[in-house]
């Protein structure tokens, strides 16, 4: 249980409040700062831990169950932060809006998948990796883009990069969809 990968992904469900903490200030460009800081650090664990649960032959089920909560909790926690502080601001709203159903569905389709007397799991699929990777650089580059709010490519950057993280995840949720009503009785 106490293995260095579930510490890690423990650590990101920890930090949470202070990443969240240090985004409460928009005027703040030093908060704002220290926010990217421990986001990228937290980014870097989520990548770290399982691969070292991997090379390490030490993947347990409370890592596979606290990962993608911890994932989920840290990219809705800053999507909110982000648009209450109009970092993510008119239409853009609809791409946050559309990671954050993906994300409720996927969750959902696991637990039920889950439950059923055949469990059923989702993998995470390739894409799905390239869809993380795409929303933490745009959620990485708004933090930063409150650090630095004379650099407004930063900013247009963080915003492209998010309407990609929604392409890609309403690709993924709609592939992880199609597996799971396969499963439902109709």
């Amino acid at each position: 249980m106490w293995s260095l990968p579930n510490i890690l992904t423990l650590s990101r469900i920890v930090l949470l409040p202070l990443l969240i903490w240090l985004l409460w200030w928009p005027e703040w460009q030093g908060g704002f700062a220290a926010a990217f800081a421990l986001y990228v650090l937290l980014a870097v664990t989520d990548y770290v831990d399982g691969v070292l649960a991997r090379a390490r032959g030490i993947a347990s089920k409370l890592g596979a169950f606290l990962d993608p909560i911890a994932d989920k909790i840290m990219v809705a926690g800053v999507l909110l932060m982000l648009v209450a502080h109009d970092f993510i601001f008119g239409v853009h709203v609809i791409a946050a809006i559309l990671i954050l159903m993906r994300e409720i569905l996927v969750s959902g389709l696991r637990e039920f998948l889950g439950g059923l007397p055949q469990s059923v799991a989702l993998p995470v699929s390739k894409l799905a990796k390239w869809k993380t990777m795409v929303q933490m650089v745009a959620l990485g580059a708004l933090i930063l883009a409150g650090a630095l709010p004379d650099v407004p490519a930063v900013l247009t950057l963080g915003l492209a990069a998010l309407w990609g993280a929604a392409l890609l995840t309403t690709i993924t949720g709609w592939d992880y969809l199609r597996v799971g009503l396969r499963h439902m009785d109709t």
